[in-house]
């Protein structure tokens, strides 16, 4: 049998573009709320003032950029792999190897099926489900590489049994 290659994915928080996206949304109303004047955000003809409203952004940008350094200080990543030892297929999310990681591993041999569940207006789903039919915790769509079908094609080239499911 012709070995696939099943890549190895690892993210973390710190390589993650929607940290660095919230980190700069947060730096940008941060920034704003210290440039403009209360006393300016009026009307022009002066009957509808809301100067509580600058503060407020400028608190709400602090918030969200200081969670997202703080996230990207801690570094939590998640991803997936074959065991070369074992042949495994092992993943994680959070902080693996510490408190509070959460990990999981099956030998492929022992799937039934990757499910994927496309969403209009979010990120796609992805399911693993044993052959006994219970879904597979912590395995979903963060800790797999994106095309999702991809990652399941190859895992069913390498393991033929497996079923590849796409709902929409």
């Amino acid at each position: 049998m012709t070995d696939v290659g099943i890549p190895t994915y690892r993210r973390s928080a710190r390589t993650d573009w929607r940290m660095w996206l919230l980190l700069a949304f947060g730096l940008v109303f941060l920034w704003a709320g210290s440039v403009i004047d209360p006393a300016d955000n009026c009307s022009d003809d002066g009957r509808e003032c809301a100067p509580w409203l600058v503060p407020l952004a400028q608190g709400f940008g602090a918030l969200v950029a200081l969670g997202a350094g703080l996230n990207m200080l801690a570094n939590p990543n998640r991803g997936s792999f074959i065991d070369p030892a074992t042949g495994e297929l092992v993943w994680w999310q959070g902080r693996i190897g510490r408190s509070g990681g959460d990990e999981g591993r099956i030998h492929p041999s022992q799937i039934a099926k990757v499910r994927i569940v496309r969403q209009e207006d979010s990120d796609d789903e992805v399911h693993l489900y044993d052959r006994a039919g219970a879904r597979l915790f912590w395995l979903d769509q963060e800790v797999i590489p994106w095309p999702y079908e991809r990652w399941a094609g190859r895992l069913k080239a390498r393991w033929p049994h497996i079923v590849v499911e796409r709902v929409d």
